[in-house]
């Protein structure tokens, strides 16, 4: 299938980066050897769907670490100024990144990169997946797929799409959505998910796709409306949205996903050690509930797994960045 080219839009917001040191146990021992809280680079904004996950699962982090844990936001070119603070950290285990789909993507978005995603990494874990929905605001007439679609076609000039960067996630499963339907939109791509949220809530611009947990929210109070959801089924925490699959578009299909790195030569034994940290913060009671409230699927994995897969949405991402025509300097 072919999809429409991608086309760059003037308007953009600046998003300052925002820290926030999770609270901490007294008398708790910090990390072995170190003793240096534990930076957590994200490389969204605050209000994007990952930053809702790192903040959910932040205390029980810190008590499965046995150290401090400091979340940061570092949002910039669809999260490559983040990524590369961590590719530039020292290989010590005091920063890690949490990262999504965007990683493996930039590779075939930008041109040139400051580090290489795959060399320039240590994988620890994959530690689950978060359902996307493609949302319009509350003042446009369309209430599922088939409105949506009659809609573009009738104005194909007339609505906008929002997105968190060029070359994103979250521009990609927009675009798979118009090339499945048929039907065109102008791409406004944003600093981040939490200014794309808020044009999409004033009306600046028409719909776009955006993480379940980060929008659940406004979708409650009225001021967006869900069209449909990307993923294959159907949210626990959302029931009574219906996938776009379902409503006409079967070959549609697409979710977001969030894993642990660290810099490239983590010793194995510190690789091991985080690994299991995460693996039981994220299926700690408490997280697991609150990962199931926003709808996420938690399933850490290993080290290897994580490589593995990297690899693999590197390619498959590759392939739709090059239907996409998506290219950055």
């Amino acid at each position: 299938m072919a999809f429409p080219l991608s086309r760059r839009a003037a308007l953009g917001m600046a998003v300052s980066a925002a820290a926030l040191t999770l609270a901490w146990p007294a008398g708790t021992a910090l990390a072995q050897g170190s003793g240096r809280p534990l930076r957590l680079i994200l490389p969204i904004s605050a209000g994007s769907g990952v930053d809702a996950i790192a903040r959910a699962a932040g205390p029980a982090l810190g008590r499965s670490l046995g150290q401090p844990v400091v979340i940061e936001n570092l949002p910039g070119a669809g999260g490559i100024t983040g990524a590369t603070a961590v590719a530039r950290a020292s290989p010590d285990g005091t920063t890690l990144g949490l990262f999504s789909n965007n990683h493996v993507i930039n590779p075939s978005v930008y041109r040139k990169l400051p580090f290489d995603a795959i060399r320039d990494f240590t994988p620890i874990s994959v530690i689950g997946s978060t359902p996307l929905v493609l949302v319009v605001n509350a003042r446009v007439p369309a209430k599922n797929v088939q409105e949506l679609v009659a809609l573009l076609k009738a104005r194909p000039d007339a609505f906008n799409y929002a997105s968190s960067g060029n070359g994103t996630i979250l521009q990609l499963a927009a675009e798979m959505f118009l090339d499945e339907a048929h039907v065109k939109a102008r791409h406004v791509p944003y600093k981040g998910t939490g200014p794309m949220i808020t044009d999409l809530i004033a009306g600046q611009v028409e719909m776009g796709v955006v993480a379940l947990n980060a929008v659940a929210p406004h979708l409650k109070n009225g001021t967006l409306r869900a069209i449909g959801l990307c993923g294959a089924t159907r949210s626990p925490a959302a029931p009574e949205i219906p996938t776009i699959a379902e409503q006409g578009l079967p070959a549609y299909a697409v979710e977001g996903w969030f894993a642990v790195v660290g810099p490239a030569g983590l010793a194995p034994a510190e690789v091991k050690r985080l690994q299991a940290a995460f693996a039981k913060a994220f299926t700690s009671p408490d997280v697991l509930d609150a990962m199931k409230k926003q709808g996420n699927t938690i399933n850490p994995g290993t080290p290897e797994a994580a490589a593995r897969f990297f690899q693999s949405e590197a390619a498959r991402y590759a392939a739709l960045v090059r239907k996409a025509n998506v290219s950055l300097e």
